[in-house]
């Protein structure tokens, strides 16, 4: 299985070289709705409210307000900026991607009267509404006064023999401690063949990691709704969710002080890809008592994750000063197992202002917790502890309105999604605050939307139980820029 990459929590999400983890059950649970520009300018509040192709993927009996059939497409500019400190250090970084939030179409068949009793219109639509959007690039950096990643790795060579690691015949140490091994990081204490030491024996480092991360969630959706006497909406979803995730990590130890022996610096690089499908199904209804309100309710099932697969390798480095500066690369590693995410429910709600404007609100729960790894030769059974233990439910809420003067709409939103962790083992929570225009020219509408998001969330270099390092507090910021194009036929 894959090299650990993030820990978000040393001492509660335990350290495994060979197996994915509580964060990462996490990272690929987790939506950030991206949709229409119109859907995210009112904060993703959108779903009783309907008639926009973000509701296919959180209430999909807003797809029954289409009354005419529609294209959308919907190209971002998304920004995100990481400023972090560890050990009272300051850095920063950025990245900047072009990407495609949405793009669908919608046939709308009408089956009965306006003014007549019964089935009005009934939906078929498919197209792409983005989850989640992993890019981010961190720079983290600081000095370290107590210990050095190499204690890790004694942690783990200490009680085997070296001929196990020298030889490697079964690659259980070819991404860590055999490439440590070759290179001198980790050697024997003279006369005891399974107990090591390192050349940074009590720390004293400068330590330095930067992380890029890339890829998205992209959940390609198939929708049928209708609309009964204009009252009742009905809409089910069947999601196919494509996921690829990239991560690479270059950390380094230095010397700069030049106070450690025959120690210059080490450097450990990292390289993972997760690619994947998903199935997942929601199905919702919106009712509408009287003419100025709507509320609605969708559950969703559980993302079923049948097949993914992490690819992996590393790269290590040492320069020790008294010999040359060498590497050691890993072979390439690959795993397959499956994800369920959590099931979720939603409720929703709209109040329509005449012709003028509207205020629109959306509940949604889930229960990290609940994210299940599994595989036909793995039982998962610690790393499954780990999500139920460390993980917990959340409430997210989110808030839009709009209001329209002449063929300008104007609107503005709010969201917040809360901490995924349990026991404020760190924070997570994420705030997204929004506005945008709109403009109807004939059958062509035209939206606009900014999106500012901004997130605490700590980060370990690396730990164990026993091996503990200071927190490296970062802080996201992103902003996105999006423009969407619909034309009705």
């Amino acid at each position: 299985m894959k090299k650990i990459f993030a820990i978000t929590v040393f001492v509660l999400f335990a350290f495994s070289l060979y197996a994915q983890t509580a964060d990462d059950a996490l990272l690929f649970s987790q939506n950030f709705y991206e949709g229409t520009a119109r859907s995210m300018a009112m904060g993703g509040a959108f779903g009783a409210l309907g008639a926009d192709f973000s509701t296919a993927s959180t209430n999909p009996a807003g797809m029954g307000l289409f009354r005419a059939s529609y294209y959308s497409i919907s190209p971002e500019m998304n920004t995100r900026d990481i400023s972090s400190e560890y050990n009272f250090t300051s850095s920063s970084d950025n990245s900047t991607i072009f990407n495609l939030n949405n793009v669908g179409y919608v046939s709308a068949i009408r089956l009965g009267p306006e003014n007549g009793k019964g089935w009005k219109f009934m939906q078929f639509s498919f197209g792409m509404n983005r989850l989640n959007n992993f890019n981010a690039n961190l720079n983290m950096q600081g000095p370290n006064t107590k210990n050095s990643r190499l204690d890790v790795y004694l942690e783990n060579a200490d009680g085997v023999n070296y001929d196990d690691i020298s030889n490697d015949k079964n690659n259980d140490y070819s991404f860590d401690l055999n490439p440590a091994w070759q290179l001198y990081l980790i050697d024997t204490i003279p006369g005891y063949p399974d107990w090591y030491y390192s050349p940074v024996p009590f720390g004293g480092t400068y330590q330095r990691e930067q992380l890029q991360t890339r890829g998205s969630v992209n959940e390609w959706f198939f929708s049928f709704s209708a609309n009964y006497n204009n009252f009742l909406y009905l809409g089910a979803t069947i999601g196919i969710d494509a996921l690829h995730y990239s991560s690479t990590s270059y950390y380094s130890e230095r010397d700069v002080a030049d106070t450690i022996p025959y120690f210059n610096s080490w450097e450990f690089d990292q390289t993972l890809e997760t690619k994947g499908t998903g199935l997942n199904i929601k199905i919702g209804l919106i009712v509408q008592p009287v003419k100025w309100l709507r509320v609605g309710v969708a559950y969703h099932s559980p993302i079923w994750y049948f097949d993914l697969r992490d690819t992996w390798y590393t790269t290590t480095f040492a320069n020790l000063g008294w010999t040359d500066p060498a590497s050691v690369s890993s072979p390439t590693g690959t795993y397959k197992y499956r994800l369920n995410t959590p099931m979720k429910f939603l409720a929703d709600a709209g109040i329509l202002i005449g012709d003028r404007g509207s205020i629109s609100f959306e509940y949604e729960h889930l229960n990290y917790a609940n994210a299940k790894f599994n595989s036909t030769n793995y039982n998962y059974n610690t790393e499954n502890a780990n999500i139920k233990n460390y993980l917990r439910s959340t409430n997210n809420i989110r808030v839009g309105t709009e209001w329209r003067f002449g063929i300008t709409d104007v609107r503005a939103g709010y969201a917040v999604y809360g901490s995924p962790y349990a026991r404020n083992l760190n924070d997570g929570m994420r705030q997204s605050y929004s506005g945008g225009l709109g403009f109807h020219f004939n059958n062509l509408s035209i939206d606009l939307a900014y999106v500012y998001s901004k997130m605490n969330k700590d980060y370990y270099f690396y730990g164990t139980k026993d091996i503990g390092v200071s927190p490296v507090k970062n802080v996201y910021q992103s902003q996105s820029i999006v423009l969407s194009f619909n034309y009705r036929l």
